[in-house]
């Protein structure tokens, strides 16, 4: 079966949600994808932040076959080994609390916002808000997108789920002043990702954790991307002047295996009790194995270093090119603005002819998302091919 009997299977049987790029991709290693014509490609979207290891990294592997092979569901009314030791390693590098599995990122948000909401009610709030930024992308469940405001204005999916307000990125006054006695949380990213790679500041990270003290609302950080390493430590606020009371992973947790988690502060841990969340599959045993291997890998020091050493030097070589006006972000998380002008759907069209793999979350940026194990050569290549690409493109 070829590309095209594949495209033409696609429009008759997939809905229409994704735009796909007119590639087979068939097989991975490292930072690197081959697709079915055995063209070789430089992978620096990494599955969306997800390939954190690189592309079948052979401890993930491992650890996943020898878990199918053993165990690959019972649900979770049973205990299995690997859920409660991921827990307790999740807990341990993080919040010190307690833990919940889900499937995806989106899932993990669910939680977290059952958590805010239920909280709140315990403290006598009737309705209670929940205060995320402009431009944050949380999920597409109706939780999650209710508080996704990009998304949240899509009538044709309305009525959306009420209680959500959003303030402009990084603007602390309004965050304060929207922060009040019925605040639930306040839910924001740390480095905003989908948006194209927008740093929040640290005034407006500390006035959002002195605006939650005041209140009794929550802080919350989705570190779905943001997490696992991404910025050059273990969890990114872990970099900032704050600390939340509930974090919610996923993405690179499984290293290609799909498994979210939300977890808390020691007194958040006890918000929810049986009856009020679930999931038949979350922390089933073939996915915290997976991650298990992933957090062995990750979660240590040299590796971490090499993160903030690499994606130093990914911003000083991008910084050199023409045509690039700003590099935002922190460790491997990197968004490439454009000078004003350059089509970046063209340019990231040029770089996928040109085999490299990257996104292009909005009209002028290119978001740059390697494995965590790429090597110097890799991204040394990978600025040649951005700035052949560019000078090709000014050449039109």
């Amino acid at each position: 079966m070829n590309l095209t009997d594949l495209q033409a299977l696609e429009e008759r049987y997939l809905m229409r949600t994704y735009k796909r790029a007119p590639v087979e991709f068939v097989r991975g290693e490292g930072a690197l994808l081959w697709d079915a014509e055995g063209r070789e490609y430089l992978d620096f979207l990494a599955g969306i932040s997800v390939c954190t290891v690189g592309h079948c990294n052979p401890e993930v592997v491992e650890a996943v076959r020898e878990q199918a092979g053993r165990l690959m569901h019972t649900s979770n009314l049973f205990y299995t080994e690997p859920m409660v030791r991921l827990a307790e390693r999740l807990s341990e590098s993080s919040l010190g609390g307690r833990v919940f599995f889900a499937n995806s990122g989106t899932e993990a948000n669910e939680c977290a916002i059952k958590i805010a909401r239920k909280h709140a009610h315990r403290r006598g709030i009737e309705a209670p808000q929940i205060v995320s930024f402009e431009g944050d992308f949380h999920g597409r469940t109706y939780g999650s997108l209710a508080a996704t405001p990009a998304l949240a204005t899509n009538a044709d999916l309305a009525p959306m789920l009420p209680g959500f307000l959003a303030v402009p990125l990084n603007d602390s006054a309004a965050l304060c002043e929207a922060v009040g006695e019925s605040t639930a949380a306040v839910l924001i990213e740390p480095i905003q990702g989908e948006a194209g790679i927008y740093p929040v500041g640290d005034e407006a990270l500390l006035a959002a954790r002195e605006a939650c003290d005041e209140t009794g609302a929550l802080l919350i950080f989705d570190e779905i991307q943001t997490g696992m390493g991404r910025t050059g430590s273990l969890w990114a606020y872990e970099q900032t002047p704050v600390r939340p009371d509930v974090m919610t992973s996923a993405k690179a947790l499984g290293g290609g295996m799909p498994i979210g988690a939300c977890a808390t502060t020691p007194q958040a841990g006890d918000v929810l009790e049986p009856g009020d969340h679930g999931s038949t599959f979350a922390g089933g045993p073939v996915a915290s194995a997976a991650a298990l291997a992933v957090l062995e890998i990750v979660d240590d020091a040299s590796l971490l270093r090499s993160v903030r050493e690499l994606g130093a030097q990914l911003r000083e070589g991008l910084l050199a090119v023409d045509g690039v006006a700003e590099v935002r972000g922190r460790g491997l998380m990197t968004g490439v603005g454009l000078n004003e002008g350059i089509d970046a759907a063209a340019v990231g069209a040029s770089l996928l002819a040109r085999g490299l793999i990257v996104n292009v979350p909005e009209p002028g940026t290119l978001r740059l998302l390697p494995p965590l194990t790429v090597d110097s050569t890799q991204i040394d290549r990978a600025v040649g091919a951005i700035s052949d690409a560019l000078l090709s493109y000014a050449a039109e």
